[in-house]
């Protein structure tokens, strides 16, 4: 007759890692569809394996937290914190990004009002369609945006999307200040930009549902949005200016 083994922590700690890989495989499965082809799925799984074995070992179940609950949250922030060391703007796209910023600002402060579309890409003196397809490319490099990633929609994503990361204002502005600026940012946006915002963030609409209550395509709506992010960054990096000026 075997004695029966009382279970060690380790052994403790080994179970709960072989029980939740599945866990893994679905996060980095996530995860992968919001970011650059050259990301590989068995990246994203080593990382998230190397955050399990983490979380396994900093488990209290005294506490009566969830294993998967407190596992999944050490997961995914291993997964980020791999993709923040990944560069994913190319320097040319940058570029484009601080033209468009500089060229909202320029014709705001000029006009006293939010310029059109026909007015942004005269600034850049580019036609309506390239500056379309310019817009397409910065929403491209947006998409893999490690931000998006973290915020996953909610006022938040909309916070961390329109921030410059080279602007650094978390560094002078607490961020429910930050948000409280973006708030009245929103209110000086177009109406149409406004409601698309709404749509996308808060009603948590597809850009091709969006096009269908508004009556225009996909690819207008995703043009729309990235050009509504645009205004709300230059809007916020004036604030950061006036903020640091004073």
């Amino acid at each position: 007759m075997r004695l029966s083994v009382a279970e060690t922590p380790v052994d403790a700690r080994n179970r709960l890692v072989l029980d939740h890989v599945g866990l893994v495989k679905i996060l980095a499965a996530r995860v992968s569809r919001r970011v650059p082809a050259q990301v590989e799925v068995n990246e994203l799984i080593g990382v998230g394996m190397m955050g399990l074995v983490d979380a396994a070992r900093r488990y209290q179940p005294s506490l009566g937290v969830p294993f998967e609950a407190f596992a999944r949250r050490r997961i995914h922030g291993a997964m980020l914190d791999t993709l923040r060391g990944l560069d994913w703007a190319p320097r040319a796209v940058r570029k484009m990004r601080r033209d468009v910023d500089a060229a909202i600002a320029s014709l705001r402060h000029a006009l006293g009002r939010a310029p059109d579309d026909g007015e942004i890409a005269a600034q850049l003196r580019v036609s309506t369609d390239e500056y379309g397809r310019m817009l397409d490319q910065i929403r491209a490099v947006e998409l893999a945006s490690v931000r998006q990633l973290e915020s996953d929609r909610g006022d938040g994503g909309m916070l961390d999307v329109a921030i410059d990361p080279d602007d650094g204002p978390h560094a002078h502005l607490e961020r429910a200040e930050l948000r409280g600026h973006l708030a009245g940012a929103i209110r000086e946006l177009p109406d149409r930009e406004r409601q698309i915002l709404s749509l996308y963030y808060e009603q948590e609409l597809t850009l091709a549902e969006i096009g269908a209550v508004i009556g225009v395509g996909e690819s207008r709506v995703s043009q729309l949005r990235t050009q509504a992010v645009a205004r709300l960054r230059t809007r916020l990096r004036e604030t950061l200016r006036m903020t640091e000026q004073g």
